[in-house]
């Protein structure tokens, strides 16, 4: 039999949507949530925009720094409790810049588009099962943000795969452990969760 212990909805589900992993979450430590998020997360995809726009072909394209520039900039954010009336959008441009920055760096270098669209899959596969989790109160682990490395630490993977000159290595190892990973916990997940609280759960939930 499977056993997997449900993890509470933390109060603020619009940080839960954030996806943040423990470099960004350490950073956001380091301020105990004086920082706004909604600015420096526009400001992160901002630099990421103009950095893919200056080039993203070679080895040594300023767009490798866009990771690093977004960690610093949008990492100190990720302790606010996301509580401001736009504060909602933090998600989906974290999303946005995690989506763009892959795809552009990875069809930059001339990686087969199965691949590219197998990781850019499991990203959009655990963001899609995230965000129904929460809509049925059955929030993942908290391990499972740090193994999954966040919206920061993926970046940052691909970037490092570009400085080494081994991007399709890099992809092909981040995409199966990413697969795997997020595909085998929410199998256990969902098939440990007791159908009742699922639909208990689904019945409170507006429409």
């Amino acid at each position: 039999m499977i056993s997997v212990h449900m993890v509470p909805v933390p109060r603020s589900t619009v940080v839960a949507y954030r996806d943040d992993g423990p470099l960004s979450r350490g950073m956001g430590a380091l301020v105990a949530g004086q920082l706004p998020p909604l600015p420096p997360a526009i400001a992160g995809a901002f630099v990421t925009g103009i950095l893919l726009l200056v080039g993203v072909g070679g080895t040594d394209g300023l767009a490798v720094f866009a990771p690093a520039v977004t960690l610093l900039l949008a990492g100190p954010g990720s302790s606010h409790p996301h509580d401001g009336r736009l504060d909602w959008l933090v998600p989906p441009i974290l999303r946005m810049t995690e989506y763009v920055f892959v795809a552009a760096v990875c069809f930059g270098h001339d990686l087969h588009p199965v691949l590219i669209f197998a990781l850019l899959g499991a990203m959009a596969f655990h963001h899609y099962d995230l965000v129904y989790r929460i809509r049925q109160r059955v929030y993942p682990p908290p391990w499972l943000a740090t193994a999954g490395l966040g919206w920061d630490g993926r970046m940052l993977a691909v970037a490092v795969g570009v400085i080494i000159g081994q991007m399709t290595a890099m992809c092909v190892l981040l995409a199966v452990y990413l697969w795997c990973l997020f595909g085998w916990e929410s199998l256990t997940c969902w098939l440990a969760a007791p159908r009742s609280g699922v639909d208990a759960a689904e019945m409170g939930t507006p429409d």
